[in-house]
């Protein structure tokens, strides 16, 4: 096929090397512009466009693309067979959705119609999910509303974060779009529709999303830990400042007992730190590190940190 590319981060790369691979022709490359980076606010790249300079296609980087009537003058003469969008960031206009002969194709990171929204991976993991998975789909006006073409799915180990699985859904993707394409080819795939009513959201993260809510029983405090990683991670609040988890472990009712009934209580054993959290379960805060300063086991923390028995987090 003769193809237009849309993507954005890491996530999209192996999309695209892997269509190359395959033998299609990307003839353009559309990425979102350079954004500033790091504490010195140095514009960095997208890596979509780094692999696609490495592969010699060209780049546009349009700010936007609704009304942009140089980038869709610009499409209209390619007139290409489909539009990938893997990862993009940029709703899909009507007259680029009607372009193609194809459609527009988009690889999304879950199974739908299950997290539909910015961030599926991320949500899934939170949410406690066994399984987790990719889809390719023909876009359409709505948020991931679109027929589907095919899926795959990668079970969720207990203790594997979002973090992890990105990497490993981006290869497990890359690999069901080139399939998708020598199905559309062969005209051997039936677009499927979405049950509207088996829909759920994935909104994008925000920092709020990140804080501890001791409520919960322990496993479902960790499962939104492994979910949101690396950003915005989890975090509480003690003697009014930030304190951000950088590793867990849940136990049982049974691996605590008596006393401190109360979620966000903190227990302290020896070198080892402990918080009540909902349904009887103890959380084990392992690594940490309270705002504007390093980060440190519970052991080291204790020793430099006031803490004991019967204290709470999550109050300022």
């Amino acid at each position: 096929m003769k193809l237009v590319f849309c993507g954005t981060p890491s996530f999209a790369v192996p999309t695209f090397n892997a269509v190359l691979r395959a033998g299609h022709e990307i003839v353009l490359a559309a990425t979102q512009p350079d954004r500033p980076s790091g504490r010195g606010l140095k514009k960095l790249a997208p890596p979509v466009k780094e692999a696609a300079k490495a592969a010699g296609i060209p780049v546009v980087q349009p700010e936007k693309i609704k009304n942009n009537t140089e980038f869709r003058t610009q499409l209209e003469a390619i007139a290409p067979d489909a539009i990938l969008v893997v990862a993009y960031g940029r709703i899909i206009p009507r007259w680029m959705l009607d372009l193609p002969r194809f459609g527009n194709l988009n690889l999304h990171g879950s199974l739908l119609p299950k997290y539909r929204g910015a961030a599926p991976i991320q949500w899934a993991v939170a949410n406690g999910e066994p399984v987790t998975g990719v889809t390719t789909m023909r876009l359409d006006e709505g948020l991931d509303t679109g027929d589907m073409l095919m899926q795959r799915e990668m079970a969720i180990a207990p203790d594997q974060t979002a973090a992890n699985i990105y990497p490993l859904l981006a290869e497990m993707g890359a690999a069901l779009m080139v399939e998708t394409l020598d199905g559309l080819v062969a005209g051997t795939i039936s677009p499927t529709k979405q049950d509207d009513a088996q829909a759920t959201l994935a909104p994008i993260l925000t920092r709020d999303d990140g804080r501890m809510d001791f409520t919960q029983p322990a496993m479902a405090v960790y499962s939104r830990w492994r979910g949101f990683q690396p950003w915005p991670g989890a975090w509480t609040i003690l003697g009014g400042k930030k304190l951000t988890a950088h590793r867990l472990m849940p136990h049982e009712p049974s691996a605590l007992v008596g006393g401190l009934a109360e979620a966000g209580a903190i227990r302290v054993e020896r070198d080892r730190l402990y918080v009540r959290c909902g349904a009887g379960t103890w959380l084990e805060l392992v690594e940490l590190q309270m705002e504007g300063k390093k980060r440190m086991s519970a052991a080291d923390f204790l020793r430099g940190h006031p803490v004991k028995s019967g204290d709470r987090f999550g109050e300022k």
